[in-house]
């Protein structure tokens, strides 16, 4: 290895290291905060189901960061490269571009490695085992679901119906002004929506289930047929909403295997073309995502020879748009038709990334 290898690689290694720390630390503390502040920081939730969490979320987020960590490295070192005119050095010295971005490629090659690794091995589980979490708080303490004057949602998910459920206020082991709506699928069953002005929970453990004694309660049935049959009682018990275990119930295709998705797929022959789309493209994105640390070597290295010294926001600037405009279009493949659309939408920023870079390479060449 030249010693132009080992000063390169260092640089972008170190670059890269900080980068990713970085940005992963600040989309875990989003995370954190977005999704489950009000069921474990606002419920008193253990400080572990806290710490479990967080150490879930961050690898998580090096399916994003480390790319995003790369490309940005990349950007800056090479700029101050360009910068203080070493570029030019290592060209009287003999060492062409090329020869001087080769350890570029090899860390962009072996980070796309662990990228494909963490996306098809890690990333499963660990959003499996997020899951688990609420499922978890919601056992430990059922009331902490239900907090006043917030609409919570998706207490069952059979693939029928979802439920949602609203109270006005808490009185000791009572929630008061109960709300509860059943909303199926278009076509696939009956509205529902409950209201009782008072409301016990409590949960069977054996069965999964959350029990709840109601109190001057009002029930209302919508049928497809637009009638409604109201019902009155003065107490009803109990009121079940399903709390299954996620290992039990039907997974979230980001949360399956690569195995278990093509099991998904073969089971259900008549299932609509949309939804089979939806979990082939989940194994296309894994794959797809996990290459672009190398993509990105290809348009990084002549696009930092632009850069200035002086100028580091202009690379960090240039990293995002290029990071986000990747990420966006990855996601437009849900929205087509069909599976090869799909594949294409999900792949064209990597060959759009090697293509420009090489074109931008040869310029780069004779300046």
């Amino acid at each position: 290895m030249r010693i132009s290898d080992r000063y390169i690689a260092k640089q972008v290694l170190i670059g890269t290291f900080t980068a990713v720390a970085v940005l992963a630390c600040v989309l875990m503390l989003g995370n954190l905060f977005k999704k489950i502040e009000e069921l474990l920081v606002d419920q008193n939730a253990p400080p572990e189901v806290v710490l479990r969490f967080a150490l879930n979320v961050l690898p998580l987020s090096l399916m994003y960061t480390i790319p995003w960590g790369f490309l940005s490295a990349v950007l800056l070192v090479f700029g101050r490269l360009s910068s203080d005119q070493e570029i030019t050095a290592f060209r009287v010295a003999g060492v062409s571009l090329t020869r001087l971005s080769m350890p570029v490629f090899a860390i962009g090659a072996a980070l796309s490695m662990f990228c494909l690794w963490l996306n098809v091995n890690i990333y499963p589980r660990l959003k499996s085992s997020t899951q688990e979490l609420l499922y978890e708080q919601a056992v430990r303490d059922p009331d902490s679901l239900l907090r006043p004057g917030i609409v919570q949602g998706n207490f069952r998910d059979d693939g029928q119906a979802s439920s949602r459920a609203l109270i006005e206020r808490k009185d000791g082991g009572w929630v008061r002004g109960f709300h509860f709506y059943q909303i199926p699928e278009p076509g696939k069953g009956d509205r529902v929506y409950i209201h009782a002005e008072r409301a016990a929970l409590a949960v069977d453990h054996d069965k999964s289930q959350l029990r709840m004694k109601l109190e001057n309660a009002y029930f209302e049935t919508r049928k497809q047929d637009g009638s409604i049959e109201p019902i009155c009682a003065s107490k009803a018990e109990p009121l079940l909403i399903d709390l299954k275990d996620p290992k039990q119930r039907r997974k979230s295709r980001s949360s399956m295997s690569n195995q278990e998705i093509l099991d998904a797929i073969a089971a259900m022959p008549n299932a609509r073309e949309s939804d089979t789309i939806k979990l082939r493209s989940e194994i296309t994105k894994r794959f797809s995502f996990s290459f672009a640390s190398l993509a990105f070597a290809f348009i990084a290295v002549p696009l930092g020879l632009v850069t200035r010294r002086r100028e580091t926001s202009g690379g960090l600037v240039l990293s995002l748009m290029i990071a986000a405009l990747y990420f966006v279009i990855t996601t437009l493949a849900e929205h087509f038709d069909t599976t090869i659309g799909a594949n294409l939408v999900m792949w064209s920023p990597n060959v759009i990334c090697v293509v420009l870079g090489l074109y931008l390479f040869r310029r780069a060449r004779f300046k």
